[in-house]
């Protein structure tokens, strides 16, 4: 049994697929198969049989998945571990919701500028994601919505009390009435940033509190250019209210009057517990609770750039969990 070949078994397992496990791990279908026809002759068991268009693990692959999950990523963690001790170069690799990577680059860069050796890498992701990356060892670090008291193993430390705020442009229909109920939004055309919608967070969340089922969303590539779009009125926005607090002071923007608004998110840093981490992930997330952290961001020059963080961040100022406000 090879790691290897617990990796090709725990992608089939995980997507439902051979040839999407073969995609991902940039191999052949025929090279996945025979690395899991390997586990199934050694195991004695099928591990998995077709099941319509997807596959259905036997009791003993669903053990098998589990068990190949802990072992990949104690063998990464082994690796990691050895590099730090050895001098090689060390990685954090760090996921946020979309909304979140796109404005943490202060707080990365105060964060790695107490470790040059460290290279930290942030991606965008759903916060549904987060508790799986963490467990699987795919992320070291994930910014954005605790994945609650059900994942046991994640550790979570809010950091950030954030309010968000409707907005559109100062012509639009609904500007300037009272006292909107959400429901009387829901034939707008909404603006969204990238990723897609996601339930944990920011619109989506929004809309799955209110039971909003949009008729019309409109996609740009950054929560920046989605403000952009709101101000050339194009739309309404969910947006952290110190985002456009310029932009509604020079009268580009307006807030609208929503019942529920502003909406108040608790974002977490989240990672596996202590023993379990690596200690770069534990001590970023340390640093995020901190008043250093809250200042780097509130420092931060609009529109400043992290080399580690994609997208292209859109800076704001944020106001930390330990103000209370």
């Amino acid at each position: 049994m090879t790691l290897a070949q617990l990796q090709s078994f725990v992608l089939v397992a995980r997507h439902g697929s051979v040839k999407a496990a073969a995609a991902e791990l940039d191999v052949t279908e025929p090279a996945v198969s025979v690395a899991v026809a390997a586990l199934r002759k050694e195991l004695g068991d099928e591990l998995f049989v077709r099941e319509g268009r997807g596959i259905a693990l036997t009791p003993g692959g669903r053990r098998l998945a589990a068990l190949a999950n802990e072992i990949l990523g104690l063998a990464a963690q082994a690796r990691r571990a050895v590099q730090d001790t050895s001098g090689q170069g060390r990685t954090l690799q760090v996921v946020a919701t979309g909304l979140v990577a796109e404005h943490i680059a202060p707080m990365i860069d105060a964060f790695g500028a107490r470790d040059p050796g460290l290279e930290i890498t942030v991606e965008a992701v759903p916060g549904a994601d987060f508790a799986d990356l963490l467990e699987h060892r795919r992320a070291d670090v994930a910014l954005g919505p605790s994945p609650g008291p059900e994942r046991a193993a994640v550790a979570s430390a809010p950091f950030l009390r954030c309010r968000l705020v409707l907005v559109a442009a100062p012509g639009h229909p609904l500007a300037g009435r009272r006292d909107l109920a959400p429901a009387e939004l829901e034939g707008e055309r909404w603006i969204v940033g990238q990723p897609a919608l996601d339930e944990t967070t920011g619109t989506g969340l929004f809309f799955a509190r209110n039971g909003i089922a949009p008729g019309q969303i409109a996609t740009y590539s950054s929560n920046a250019a989605a403000l952009d779009a709101a101000a050339a009125g194009e739309g309404i926005v969910l947006a952290l209210a110190h985002s456009v607090v310029e932009e509604v002071r020079r009268h580009g923007l307006v807030r609208l009057d929503v019942r529920g608004t502003p909406v108040v998110e608790l974002w977490h840093a989240n990672t596996l517990g202590v023993g379990r981490a690596v200690p770069a992930a534990l001590a970023l997330a340390r640093f995020a609770t901190t008043s250093d952290a809250t200042q780097a961001i509130a420092s931060g020059r609009a529109g400043s750039v992290s080399a580690r963080v994609r997208p292209k961040p859109h800076v704001t100022l944020w106001r930390g969990v330990a103000e209370g406000r």
